[in-house]
């Protein structure tokens, strides 16, 4: 298989190739059981598969893409209107999963990790359509991101070099299977590479710690938790690579894991539209903040509200824009939206605010619709001012926007979970660790932000100042 590569040459004298949660599967094995599942659904305009963390959930991701079908990863927990729109959305004619969904949405059919067949269909074009990605729907519904077998060949390939991935490594995470960090990076780079890959079922401290991997995937969460147990993390040092991804990893959880495991974690960037395009590298310099150059084949720029290029100079905040061979290929049935995403010229327009260093290190600053604060004529990422709170040791979580002022535009304020600190103390470590313009002017506490699955902050949850 020209995608899966190590898939399509087993060996039968290596290890299990995918274990999930205790359950293994040979290459062999799981080729077979995926050839079963190509066989049924042959043919389909696109195939729906509930994304539990499960082998099943595997066989029938490459089913599909053994038979060239769209595969649309549905989210196991995603509500009743959630759930109908994707699969209505995505046009899928069947529901694959472990056991038999009942709904009236769609037909369903199980996935048998024992059955066996030969597919013998046509490899697919390289530019077919892969997966259908469906975003947050943070601003309307959800929408579905075409993402291409080239994109993600060429992605993979990227990332393998950026990171010296190979068939030597023992691939560790415990990340959902319906985003591109836990499913295209997690399952498919595996199983392109060739490394072998253990599935934790839950990302937990104690079961990253027996995993015996080489390389493993975290979201800050994840990381969060496994330096708040100092043995557990001690048990990663053996490994090769920490790569942190999915939103910003916070200063702080940053140095402890090198203190813990002795090495720094690698951090990197992307997004459901363009896969991951930039990064640290394995033999390179990795700075608290940084997710580092673009990987090779892609290319990135700042640019201004006006349009215009923003310098380079660690300072100056701009959104972020992407090109290369990992994008999309547009948002399913939604041409205003596909263009509405692109300049002019081609560039995806990320939404996202940076700041690039002289060197070319980029840092992600925000979300320009949340995260860039406009106060007194300053531009502000709330990125930085959070990183900057984290670094107080009372403070566990933070979370930074502006809100409107008479004088200013717009205040920082800041949402943080902390004990035994007070507001003031806060506002005057920040303005001690920043620029004095980057202190926040108020500070609510809470026992908890609120989260996402993947544990990004929901903003637009807080509760009101």
């Amino acid at each position: 298989m020209e995608l899966l590569t190590a898939l399509g040459a087993p060996d039968q004298d290596r290890p299990d190739a995918v274990t999930i949660d205790g359950r293994a599967l040979s290459y062999d094995a799981l080729l077979g059981a995926a050839g079963a599942v190509a066989a049924r659904v042959a043919g389909a305009p696109a195939v729906a598969v509930h994304a539990a963390p499960v082998l099943e959930t595997v066989v029938a991701v490459v089913g599909g893409l053994l038979a060239g079908v769209p595969v649309v990863p549905v989210p196991p927990d995603a509500g009743p209107a959630e759930r109908r729109h994707i699969l209505r959305d995505s046009g899928a004619a069947l529901l694959l999963a472990a056991q038999r969904q009942e709904t009236a949405d769609i037909d369903t059919a199980e996935v048998r990790t024992a059955e066996r067949a030969d597919f013998t269909g046509a490899e697919p074009a390289a530019g077919s359509t892969a997966l259908v990605l469906y975003t947050s729907g943070t601003t309307g519904a959800p929408k579905g991101v075409l993402i291409s077998r080239r994109a993600i060949a060429a992605d993979l390939d990227a990332l393998a070099r950026a990171w010296t991935w190979t068939a030597d490594d023992t691939l560790v995470h415990g990340l959902p299977l319906f985003h591109v960090h836990g499913l295209v990076l997690g399952v498919l780079g595996a199983l392109r590479t060739g490394s072998r890959l253990v599935h934790t079922g839950r990302p937990t401290p104690t079961a990253y710690a027996a995993a015996g991997g080489t390389l493993y995937f975290g979201v800050p969460t994840v990381w969060s938790r496994v330096v708040q147990d100092p043995s557990a993390a001690k048990e990663l040092a053996s490994a090769r690579l920490l790569v942190s991804g999915s939103a910003p990893l916070p200063a702080p959880v940053f140095r402890d894991l090198e203190a813990l495991t002795g090495q720094r974690p690698v951090e990197r960037y992307g997004m459901t539209e363009t896969l991951i395009t930039v990064s640290t590298r394995a033999d390179g310099e990795r700075r608290p903040g940084s997710v580092g150059l673009p990987v090779d084949g892609v290319a990135t720029r700042l640019v201004g509200e006006d349009g215009e290029p923003v310098p380079y100079d660690g300072a100056t905040v701009g959104e972020l824009q992407v090109s290369g061979p990992t994008l999309f290929d547009g948002y399913l049935g939604r041409r205003d939206a596909t263009a509405g995403a692109m300049t002019a010229d081609g560039w995806f327009r990320t939404g996202d605010m940076a700041v690039v260093e002289p060197d070319g290190m980029h840092r992600i600053v925000g979300r320009a619709s949340t995260d860039l604060i406009k106060s007194g004529g300053y531009r502000i990422g709330a990125g930085e001012v959070e990183n900057a709170l984290l670094d107080h040791p009372a403070v566990r979580e933070a979370a930074v926007l502006g809100a409107p002022h008479e004088d200013l535009g717009q205040q920082i304020v800041a949402y943080v979970v902390a004990d035994g600190v007070s507001e003031r103390e806060l506002i005057d470590f920040v303005a001690g660790h920043l620029s004095v313009h980057k202190r926040p002017r108020a500070i609510r506490f809470l026992e908890a932000l609120p989260r996402n699955a993947m544990g990004k902050p929901q903003k637009k949850l807080l509760p009101p100042l």
